[in-house]
């Protein structure tokens, strides 16, 4: 698929981790990776806006998928961690604190974040149920022409709960590129 085309199918989203509103009618889906300056840099710079202005307001259903990109070594140990640490409904708190942490994600140091948000130890060190979702993220974010991070499907929830992908969105774009593309799937002016 070419980078700029749309996936022709709607995306899955059921199972995956998300912010917002269960049930509003657009989904802005970011693939990233815990590794990615560029992430990092969009979690810190761009996220908060869209936090306020649509998750926050009930008008987006916001869904995160794991891309972590070869080079970055620690990257897919990274996106266990969350995952992990979602287990014990904390996915968000580890999501934030590995950005806010991106050169400290060796193992060890994984695990210290687990202690830091309280997580039961033992459950998060034996946790390691993940790796298929996260090659399952991989997978999608190939399917639908992704190869770099952070890159976002923004579309229309249907029926079936699945994404109907209207707009896609490559790097750490300013606020304003995302409500203008997120303004327009709403129907807004």
């Amino acid at each position: 698929m070419a980078a700029d085309a749309l996936p022709k199918d709607p995306i899955a989203i059921a199972s995956e981790p998300f912010k917002g509103n269960g049930t509003a009618k657009v989904a802005l889906i970011e693939f990233s990776d815990y590794q990615c300056p560029f992430c990092s840099r969009y979690n810190r710079d761009t996220l908060p806006q869209i936090v306020t202005d649509y998750i926050d307001t009930g008008k987006i259903k916001y869904v995160f998928r794991d891309l972590p990109l070869s080079f970055h070594k620690m990257a897919f140990k990274a996106a266990e961690a969350a995952h992990c640490a979602g287990a014990q409904a904390k996915f968000w708190e580890m999501h934030d604190l590995l950005f806010q942490n991106q050169t400290a994600l060796a193992p060890d140091q994984l695990a210290a974040h687990g202690k830091t948000l309280g997580l039961n130890e033992t459950a998060f060190q034996e946790c390691l149920e993940f790796a298929a979702d996260i090659n399952k993220d991989i997978a999608d974010a190939g399917a639908a022409g992704i190869t770099g991070t952070p890159a976002f499907l923004l579309g229309v929830i249907q029926p079936d709960g699945r994404v109907k992908v209207v707009k896609k969105l490559s790097g750490a774009k300013p606020f304003a590129e995302f409500k203008a593309a997120i303004d327009s799937a709403l129907g807004a002016p």
